[in-house]
Order: C-alpha cells, then sequence, then structure tokens
C-alpha cells in the first residue's frame, strides 16, 4: 500500500501554501504595516542548468518579485515577476529565476495587490550550475529540532548552520527530517551537568502536528532561527524528507495505536502523511512537479562532475517488520528501477546518491520491527534487503562507477565502506557511504552493522549518552570537495564548528 497520489499531489502548484500563524505575535518582521512583510527569510535550491528556484513568504496578498543580478550590488538586473501570494496559498511563493553561471544574486520583494507598492526587499545568493575546470563543495547532513532541543537563542540557536555558512558551500543535500513534526517542545530542559536550555516556544510545537497548520508551524518555527536564515540564503539546496516530517518511524497505510497513538485524535497515517507532503513542499525550495512521481525523488546535474539522485524510502516502503519475508521494500519497484537506469545513464564523474536512510546500519522500530534496510539476519539478503540488491547488482552487471553514498538519519557521523570479498552477498562492487547528523537534535549511537553487504566502519563518532543536546557537541555535517577536472573527491566529516574529524580522497575510476 502507497500513499495516493491525488491526496499528496493536491494543491502542489508552483506557488503553495504556509504557515500564517506560525510564529508568536511580536516577532521581528510580523507586524503588519502598510507594506507587505517578507517573514521568514529567503532560500534557493533545485538549482538547473540556465535557473534556480527561490522561495519565500509574506505576511499577507501579495505578488513576489524577484531580482536577479551577477553582483551583490544588483547593477545589472533581470526583474522577474512571480505569483500571487494568497490566503489559499498561506502566502508562500516559488519562482524559478534565470541562473546562468557563477554566483546569483537575488533580491526578493513583495508587492501590494492594491497600489503596487513593495515592502523591504531580502537578498541571498546561490551558485548556478558550474562549468567544466570549476571545483564544488557540496554539504549535506540532516535532522533539524528533534529530541526536544529547539532554538535557544542564549546558546547561539543552531548555530552549526553558521558553521556551514562560513564554509561556502556550492550545494547543500539536507538528507530528511527537516523538522520533527512528532517532536513537541518544552519550555526548558536541564542538562545532567546543569545547564538549562530554554527553548523558543510557539504553539505549533507544543503538540504533536495533526493539523496541517500545525504541520505548517513545524517549519515555520525553524525558520525564525537566524542561523538557519543566513544559511537558506547562501547556498542552493536538494532537499528530500524522511519520517519525521510526519511522524516517527510511520509507512503507508500504518494506523496509530499504543502509547504514539494516545498523543493522536487523528490515528490514520495516511491522512498525517499527505498534510506533511503538502507542508514539506510548501516550505522546502522545490518544485514536486519536476520529481519522478511528482514527490520527493528525482536527479540533478550540476555540472560535468557532480549529479545528485535523491532517493525517496519513505512513500513507498511495506509495513515495519521483521523484515525478512519476499515482497518487502524501501524503494519500491518503480523507484528502484528508475535509479539504476538513471546512474546507468549518467555521463558524471561523481554520481551521489542521496539516501534517507542507511544500507547496513541496523535502525530498530521498537523490539521485533525494523526501520530501514538491514535485519540482522546474517547470510543472504533478506526482505528489503533484496530489493537494496538487485540495486547493487544492476550497478555492477552495467559497470556502474564512481557511485557514493551520502545519509544522515542515525544521529551520529560515520564513513563505511562496502566490499563484496566481506559479504555474503558477493555480486556487487565495492561503494562508500557516509553517515552525517544531526544538524540539531539529540544525538544517538553508533548502532551495530549488518553483515549482508560487506560493511567496515573506517570512522564513526558518536556521543557517550543518549539524546545528547546539541551543547555537548556532537552535531555533524559532511562535507565533499570534487576536483575542477573530477579526478578527486575529497570527503570531510565535520563537527558543529567546521573541524574536520575524519578525511579521505576517493580517485576516479
Amino acid at each position: 500500500m502507497v500513499l495516493s497520489r491525488r491526496s499528496l499531489l493536491r494543491a502542489t502548484a508552483l506557488t503553495l501554501p504556509a504557515a500564517a500563524a506560525a510564529t508568536a505575535p511580536g516577532t521581528p518582521g510580523l507586524v503588519r504595516s502598510g507594506r507587505p512583510v517578507l517573514t521568514h527569510g529567503v532560500q534557493a535550491g533545485d538549482v538547473r542548468p540556465g535557473s534556480g528556484l527561490v522561495w519565500t513568504r509574506a505576511d499577507r496578498p501579495s505578488r513576489m518579485v524577484v531580482e536577479v543580478a551577477g553582483d551583490p550590488g544588483f547593477r545589472d538586473v533581470v526583474r522577474v515577476p512571480g505569483p500571487v501570494l494568497t490566503p489559499d496559498t498561506d502566502f508562500t511563493g516559488r519562482l524559478r529565476v534565470p541562473a546562468t553561471h557563477g554566483r546569483v544574486h537575488y533580491r526578493v520583494t513583495a508587492e501590494s495587490l492594491d497600489d503596487g507598492t513593495a515592502g523591504e526587499p531580502l537578498t541571498g545568493s546561490f551558485r548556478a550550475v558550474p562549468g567544466p575546470g570549476e571545483p564544488v563543495r557540496i554539504q549535506w547532513s540532516g535532522d533539524v529540532a528533534g529530541q526536544g532541543w529547539g532554538i535557544d537563542r542564549s546558546h547561539g540557536g543552531m548555530r552549526i548552520f553558521s558553521a556551514m555558512a562560513d564554509r561556502n558551500p556550492d550545494l547543500f543535500l539536507h538528507s530528511g527530517d527537516t523538522v520533527y513534526a512528532d517532536g513537541p517542545l518544552q519550555e526548558s530542559v536541564t542538562l545532567p551537568d546543569g545547564r538549562i536550555w530554554r527553548n523558543e516556544m510557539t504553539p505549533e510545537k507544543a503538540k504533536v502536528a495533526e493539523t496541517l497548520a500545525e504541520f505548517r508551524g513545524q517549519f515555520a518555527y525553524n525558520m525564525r532561527d537566524d542561523n538557519l536564515r543566513r544559511f537558506a540564503a547562501s547556498v542552493g539546496q536538494i532537499v528530500q524528507w524522511d519520517d519525521h516530517e510526519v511522524t516517527n518511524n510511520w509507512y503507508p497505510g500504518e494506523i496509530l495505536t499504543g502509547e504514539v497513538g494516545e498523543k493522536y485524535s487523528e490515528k490514520r497515517v495516511d491522512v498525517l502523511a499527505a498534510r506533511g507532503f503538502r507542508a514539506f513542499h510548501e516550505w522546502q525550495p522545490l518544485d514536486p512537479r519536476a520529481a519522478v512521481d511528482g514527490r520527493v525523488y528525482r536527479r540533478l546535474s550540476f555540472g560535468p562532475h557532480v549529479e545528485v539522485f535523491v532517493l525517496d524510502m519513505r512513500s513507498y516502503r511495506s509495513a515495519n517488520s521483521a523484515n525478512t519475508g519476499a515482497g518487502e521494500r524501501i524503494l519500491g519497484e518503480a523507484q528502484a528501477r528508475w535509479l539504476v537506469d538513471s546512474l546507468a545513464d549518467s555521463r558524471a564523474s561523481w554520481k551521489i546518491v542521496a539516501s534517507d536512510m542507511p544500507i547496513g546500519v541496523l535502525v530498530p522500530d521498537g523490539d521485533t520491527a525494523w526501520e530501514a534496510v538491514a535485519n540482522g539476519e546474517p547470510g543472504p539478503p533478506s526482505g528489503r534487503e533484496s530489493e537494496i540488491a538487485g540495486v547493487l547488482a544492476g550497478l555492477a552487471r552495467r559497470r556502474v562507477r564512481n557511485v557514493v553514498w551520502v545519509t544522515a538519519d542515525v544521529h551520529y557521523t560515520a564513513a563505511h565502506h562496502y566490499a563484496p570479498e566481506r559479504a555474503a552477498f558477493t555480486e556487487f562492487d565495492p561503494f562508500w557511504e557516509f553517515v552525517s547528523g544531526p544538524l540539531h537534535a539529540g544525538a544517538f549511537g553508533p548502532n551495530e552493522l549488518d553483515p549482508t553487504f560487506g560493511p567496515s566502519v573506517e570512522f564513526v563518532r558518536g556521543p557517550s549518552r543518549q539524546e545528547a543536546s546539541p551543547l555537548e557537541g556532537f552535531q555533524h555535517f559532511g562535507e565533499i570537495d570534487v576536483a575542477p577536472d573530477g579526478s578527486v573527491l575529497d570527503v570531510h566529516l565535520r563537527d558543529q564548528d567546521g573541524a574536520s574529524l575524519w578525511t579521505t580522497t576517493l580517485h576516479r575510476a
């Protein structure tokens, strides 16, 4: 059973709703005046050859307008009128703008529908798709505002985003759990050492999200953070979802029961997922119409040496279970076939698979079920492992080289090397999987690995206690540098201040 395409695609036009009441009264930029106000910053994403997608949100009905230039002084401007931001769309909008080369600077305003007067502009920039002979820097990570750790301005807020921005990435891959819709916040949390974390609160973050407005409020909350807004305005993003955009470890057709179910009045996960899906697409700089299925999974070329393949391991999965039976899936037949065909078709030097879950890490769902691919059973692939085995075998048969997997999800950072000589299943070529996170959430792990695909832990860093706070130093992001000629790819696993914890160099085959 998969989510109804009709229910998920309802209201996913290029201009989409946002959270009108997601921020507390009196927040700077939200007090209504004579002119429209942009309330939650600007973002750019899904950069393609010749263009990029710019996002914003206003406080009232208005028209989104973007001016684009090749310099921060906006001396030679191209003006691009955008969509009308209406109550029906809850005042969010996205607009694809020209982006031919180098760093693209954009300036966004909202114009009154009454007299055309414009509010104060917000500016941002992103890198256009690079040409031959240009290096590329990519960052990735996931998990924001989880396990009760929201915005505490006295501790610097979500400061990892400023550390990432300081390193001037060309592209950011958000590996999912962009919000924690199932993770209410408390006003304060006392750490084991006596320090107190004081969360900034909004009504939508005081309970689990069930209504569309509550799901929208999760994204609005995160965009209150100064560090995140600075980062979002400085880099093009490629965003995917995982589970916490809806609820923990969800799968299509699930009915919430037990202690989790008691938190919800709406217990049908498909209903929650449709609302979460809509809010996710409203608040992210991506156009679901450009995805293969109108949802999430898609491919984006970023110059001659990099192509990114974005997976959706949530929408097509079978129910979480012991994960050993025939017919278990995590990608679904169509997506698995698309992944192999697309990777085989790619001419990029490096093919980066942006996966929202790791392959070999054991991720439990309660005491008897598994959440990810691995099932803890030694021997040949079974359950969802069989689907991934088919992907890996297909890549080997078609001699697809230089494939690198990046992911987050498990709230620690690690480097895993998979090799057939160590594996129960041998019909694949060796490959790397790099794990990094969380961005701003509780830290966990490290978890055990399943031996089916022969993983070796080359590096791992996790906390000494589970659910460690952002103050304890176990927030992480990963960084990839691709050489100008594409011959070399360097990977750094970094801490929340940007320091390199571990690095390796891969050479193009």
